[in-house]
């Protein structure tokens, strides 16, 4: 007599499963690293934008000391948009933020105060609505309100067609010579609905992860 073989662990997981269902390219990467597991979220939406903007175009240890010496500004270290629009771009600019960055930090703080992106209201917002907020901010484009959708507000579907990562993470998964185009990778997420941050997750973790064969 057989014994039919069980699922893992790692498969009975509902989202790896939906992904495994979608798509069996991605077993590898789901046998490897199990469930999702997204960094935890910066738990404050201004202070997770404003370190989206101190990182840009600045390598890791650089952009830390900066947004370090940022935080460290407001009293009990607690960034909040009315406090930043209240400091002068003498203290900003002594803390290390560029002539372009200030602007881009003052941007998004005049944003969050004057209600164009709703601080305590996301729920109320879908993906998209949010996208067009945050877009509207200096220095903020849609791979930055993407990557703030999955990993700060934990939104399930997003599928940023644009990132690097995304895409060569296909490349990998599905042993393709070539990346894929930001509209063929549109189409290829179809099917990881409603669950395409997940997949973009396993893409970007394929890139750097050594997988069974």
């Amino acid at each position: 007599m057989t014994t039919a073989k069980r699922p893992s662990r790692r498969r009975a997981d509902p989202v790896a499963a939906h992904i495994l269902a979608a798509d069996p390219a991605f077993g590898p990467i789901v046998d490897a690293l199990g469930p999702v597991a997204l960094r935890d979220p910066a738990g404050d939406p201004f202070h997770a934008l404003l370190r989206a903007i101190v990182f840009q175009q600045l390598a890791g240890k650089a952009a830390t000391a900066i947004l370090n010496r940022v935080v460290a500004l407001f009293d009990g270290g607690i960034p909040s948009p009315e406090a930043l629009l209240a400091l002068s771009h003498e203290r900003l600019r002594a803390a290390g933020l560029s002539a372009a960055k200030q602007a881009a930090v003052v941007d998004l703080a005049t944003k969050f105060a004057d209600g164009t992106i709703p601080t305590h209201d996301f729920d109320g917002l879908g993906d998209d609505e949010i996208v067009a907020r945050l877009v509207q901010v200096r220095g903020v484009g849609r791979w930055t309100a993407e990557m703030f959708l999955i990993f700060e507000l934990r939104r399930p579907d997003i599928w940023p067609v644009d990132d690097f990562g995304v895409r060569n993470g296909w490349r990998k998964l599905h042993r393709l010579d070539d990346l894929p185009r930001p509209r063929e990778l549109a189409a290829f997420g179809e099917p990881f609905r409603p669950y395409r941050s997940a997949a973009a997750w396993y893409c970007w973790r394929a890139t750097d992860t050594v997988m069974p064969e």
